[in-house]
């Protein structure tokens, strides 16, 4: 199980420098202070998954989750060879692993 958190906290972690990338590459960009909140908010995330706790495991499902809603609403659906969609494939197993976490610590308890 800690490999799943481990990944999951790479994950949000590189979609949080990519985030943050983006935003340094072109600030102009509408949008672009959207991009660099997420950006810290995901890098927070993925640094505070690391620890035991279970409480970044929700974060790690809830602030991937908004960021793509939100992109979707925004953006539209992405390009297959975007960088949109590298964000979204990343969110998207990100969020799977945290998921998993979650269930099997409930399985555990019971």
């Amino acid at each position: 199980m800690k490999i799943v958190r481990f990944i999951a906290a790479i994950l949000i972690l590189t979609s949080g420098v990519l985030h943050i990338t983006v935003y340094i590459q072109a600030p102009d960009n509408p949008g672009s202070i959207g991009i660099l909140l997420f950006g810290v908010i995901y890098c927070v995330t993925g640094l505070l998954l690391f620890n035991s706790r279970i409480y970044p495991v929700y974060l790690g499902i809830f602030f991937p989750l908004t960021g793509m809603t939100l992109s979707l609403i925004k953006f539209g659906i992405p390009n297959l060879m975007s960088m949109s969609a590298l964000f979204k494939l990343l969110g998207t197993t990100a969020i799977i692993c945290c998921c998993y976490l979650l269930i099997k610590k409930r399985y555990r308890k019971a």
